[in-house]
């Protein structure tokens, strides 16, 4: 069965209220309870749902019932699975396992689903038990339920054919007792005992006592006799091996309340679910396996605290200010709201949890209140929209979405489906119907191969153009880029002129941009060095030095980018850096691309590495014999070239260091109600045509039906006439439109995606960009296209992907160059400082630094 009975079987109760036999709570300890509702006794159905569904399983024959509305109605109060008419079931069919078709007689075993079925007014004694068997077996009878006819008697019987009929029995509560003395019902104990195994000479069965929040308080044992009396008195009562019964709580005081008795799925031990008065454990602790921890904890502090709180507790004043604690939700609410680490989040949620558990408790409100209240929104169908109210909403800006139907709300999906025409289509989500577990998950960039699988392809390559310098490197071009031709991995400057042969358009392109680019990170540079004198004849100092030599990636895969050797090549020489070493697989023929040729020959590089990947950066790292060796490597590259980097930059015998770790390629716009659809479809498109594992996000600003769907259209359209339109279809499906309600919003998840390109396309955008904390660079306004920055305006395109702007920058100046500080003291600085330096030095046990101090003071005394 899809639901698991705590008992193997179900006890039958008569509505409004059972005459005789077993009480309504009895029978709620059994954990299984099984109602008629007819058109009289609905109203008595629900009532009894409401008590009772949050501690019991409860399955309702509504075959009876007219009405639709009547089986939802059900349901929502809890109802674990609903028995209807087989012709209904269609009706029925969205929620699923929880409504199952009824039946009167064996000839209708056609009917059953997987999700049960109900053979009412099932007579055992006329069952010819090997011929039901057979049919049930050849219709595939699942998960049956019998329930006998109208007066039928010999329930003891009844219960032995439906065992060996494979069905679970339906009891009615008037035939049976919880008494010692049977006065011919069926002993409720009897049943119990029967079901259950012992392997014990004595035939008692272990039982582990539980409190309604799941926490063990101990093991006991049961037996028949004692569980009859745990079920007559709603106690805990149990069988002690020297004492006979055992009333917990007589002596001691610290009883119990019987809550729920069930069985382990071996149907070798019990669980008894009680409320525990006091402590359970004869040692001076909660319970047999320790004291509680955490919530339960908290709740028992503070059911003791209002009890008898000591003078002065805060939580006692908590209880008395009405209006403190109101105020201090409140406070403590909007703090994890505002809460972004998962420390912070933690530390936020445990004070909002304190709160409102004083404001529980001192209501009378229990944990396990809370969580019977949890259970049972669990088991709604009928949802409502989950809209924030009033000034809620207000303060955060929150107005309906156009369009929003309650059918779409209540779904259990956030995302809209892909229509089946094909189009190409980002997922669209409603941050408001998101947890942040959610929201993570929705913005999980696509996965990248793990660490291990990597480094096993990487390693191997890089250990082997070490070993074997130029013939690994020629070896691995002939095989990656089906360069069989070329004869040296090298190309030397100065560069020829055959190999620059451009159009004039494509140079003064590219000489626009290399002199924006130029003047950009020449505005970096420290005009002079930086001179403090921290006391009266102690200077410190410090100046920049440029990397020596540095070795530049620039990718080549499915798309050429000399734009990447201008981002990487002309801050290398602003900064002046003596050797330029660019690295670029070269063309099928053996030749580079004439554009890198043209700005490696601008930008005065040494030479250019005819390879790519993980063989590129082991040469630059390691140098070959003609390949010259690097301080620093810097451009981006796939998995295998960020891969090989942080090896390289991790080996001490290779002396380099990297620019930052890099991913795919991304962006995120913000987009309202001002930004042009074709403009912002545009943008996600010029990313998306990366590669299939770019990533496109949109944050659409109180952006209703009709302008989510006009951008919706630009990009499927725009998409469409695109050569690279396959790799975009392949980059948007893993992208997606979130609807936010204000700016302030979107900005908080943009900060915690740390896009590597930010676009603005709002109203008042410069404003929205002082809220930017985390990104690779930001394109501020609609007449601001991410493209510009990848190309001319003079900012660097070679940025941290993948959620790194949270801790790197963009390559800049600085990446070019190393900071060095001097110190330079006079006699009279040192003695003003030389006392602290001694004392200091003492303290660390380095007793030459002390005395380089000392000697040079003792001289100044002579």
């Amino acid at each position: 069965m899809e639901t698991t009975l705590p008992l193997p079987f179900l006890v039958s109760v008569a509505l409004p209220a059972p005459s005789e036999g077993l009480t309504a709570d009895q029978v709620s300890c059994l954990g299984s309870v099984f109602l008629t509702a007819t058109p009289d006794t609905r109203d008595d159905a629900l009532r009894f749902l409401r008590q009772h569904a949050a501690d019991s399983l409860v399955f309702v024959d509504a075959t009876r019932l007219a009405s639709q509305d009547d089986v939802p109605s059900l349901l929502d109060a809890g109802a674990r699975k609903v028995f209807v008419q087989p012709e209904q079931l269609a009706e029925y069919a969205d929620y699923g396992s929880r409504v199952a078709p009824a039946v009167s007689t064996t000839a209708a075993l056609h009917t059953p689903t997987e999700h049960g079925l109900l053979l009412a007014d099932f007579d055992h004694s006329t069952c010819n038990v090997g011929a039901f068997l057979e049919e049930a077996k050849a219709k595939k009878v699942q998960n049956l339920f019998v329930k006998p006819a109208e007066g039928a008697a010999g329930l003891d019987q009844f219960v032995h054919v439906a065992a060996q009929v494979g069905a679970i029995p339906v009891l009615p509560a008037t035939g049976l007792t919880a008494a010692k003395e049977a006065g011919g019902k069926l002993p409720i104990t009897k049943l119990l005992s029967s079901a259950w195994r012992s392997d014990r000479p004595d035939s008692l069965v272990p039982t582990v006592v539980c409190d309604e929040n799941g926490i063990a308080l101990g093991l006991v044992y049961s037996s028949e006799e004692s569980v009859g009396e745990s079920l007559r008195t709603q106690t805990g009562v149990y069988q002690s091996r020297k004492r006979g019964l055992w009333y917990k709580g007589a002596s001691s005081g610290d009883t119990q309340e019987l809550v729920r008795i069930s069985l382990d799925c071996d149907s070798d031990a019990l669980k008894f679910v009680v409320r525990q008065k006091g402590r359970f454990c004869h040692l001076e602790q909660f319970g047999c396996f320790g004291e509680l921890r955490g919530i339960p904890k908290l709740e028992q502090t503070l059911q003791s605290r209002k009890q008898s709180a000591p003078e002065g507790s805060y939580t006692a004043r908590l209880f008395s200010d009405e209006k403190l604690l109101r105020a201090k939700i409140m406070e403590e609410a909007e703090e994890l709201c505002d809460a972004k680490s998962p420390q912070d989040v933690a530390f936020e949620a445990a004070d909002l949890i304190y709160f409102a558990l004083t404001k529980a408790v001192g209501a009378g409100v229990s944990l396990a209140d809370i969580e019977r209240s949890l259970d049972a929104k669990s088991w709604k169908v009928k949802r409502r929209q989950g809209d924030a109210k009033g000034k809620w909403a207000d303060k955060e800006g929150i107005k309906p979405v156009d369009g929003t139907t309650t059918a779409a709300v209540t779904a259990p999906a956030t995302s809209t489906p892909v229509p089946a025409d094909d189009r190409i289509l980002m997922k669209r989500h409603d941050l408001a119907q998101l947890s942040p577990s959610q929201l993570e998950q929705v913005l999980n960039r696509p996965s990248q191969k793990s660490a291990d699988s990597i480094m096993k392809i990487v390693v191997p390559i890089i250990d082997d153009v070490k070993k074997n310098g130029d013939k690994a490197l020629l070896s691995y071009t002939h095989k990656f880029e089906r360069a069989t031709s070329l004869t040296s991995p090298v190309l030397k400057a100065p560069f020829p002129e055959s190999l620059m042969q451009l159009p004039e358009e494509t140079i003064k392109a590219i000489d626009l941009s290399f002199e924006n680019i130029r003047r950009f990170h020449a505005a970096q540079k420290e005009e002079k060095p930086l001179r403090v004198e921290t006391m009266p004849g102690v200077v410190c100092s410090r100046f920049s030095r440029p990397i020596e030599r540095v070795g530049l990636y620039v990718p080549g895969g499915t798309a050429v980018l000399p734009s990447t050797a201008l981002m990487l090549g002309v801050p290398a020489m602003v900064a002046g850096c003596k050797k330029i070493v660019l690295a670029s697989p070269p063309r099928a023929d053996g030749r580079v691309t004439p554009e890198i040729v043209y700005v490696a020959h601008k930008v005065g590089a040494e030479s250019i590495v005819l390879a790519g990947g993980a063989q590129a950066v082991a040469a630059m790292a390691y140098g070959t014999e003609s390949v010259s060796k690097v301080d620093k490597i810097l451009g981006p590259g796939n998995q295998f070239v960020t891969a090989a980097k942080m090896y390289v930059s991790n080996d001490t015998n290779a002396g380099v260091s990297i620019d930052m770790p890099a991913g795919p390629s991304e962006v995120l716009v913000i987009a309202d109600r001002e930004a042009n659809p074709a403009f912002v479809a545009s943008d996600l498109l010029s990313q998306a045509e990366h590669g299939v594992d770019s990533q496109v996000i949109l944050l659409a600003v109180d952006l209703g039906e009709k302008e989510l769907r006009a951008i919706e259209d630009e990009l499927h359209s725009q998409a469409m006439a695109l050569p690279r339109v396959e790799i975009v279809r392949g980059a948007i499906a893993h992208s997606v439109t979130i609807q936010v309600r204000s700016v302030e919003e979107a900005m908080r998840v943009s900060n915690e995606y740390a896009p590597e390109h930010l676009i603005l396309q709002l109203k008042d955008a410069e404003k929205a960009a002082e809220l930017v904390m985390n990104a690779g660079s930001v394109f501020i306004g609609q007449w601001t296209p991410e493209s510009v920055g990848d190309y001319s305006a003079g900012v660097n395109h070679s940025l941290p992907t993948y959620g790194y702007a949270k801790q790197y920058s963009g390559v800049n100046l600085a990446s070019f160059v190393k900071h060095i500080t001097s110190s330079n003291l006079t006699a009279e600085g040192l003695r003003n400082v030389g006392e602290a330096v001694m004392q200091l030095a003492k303290v660390e046990e380095l007793e030459a630094h002390r005395r380089a101090v000392e000697i040079r003071m003792e001289q100044m005394q002579r």
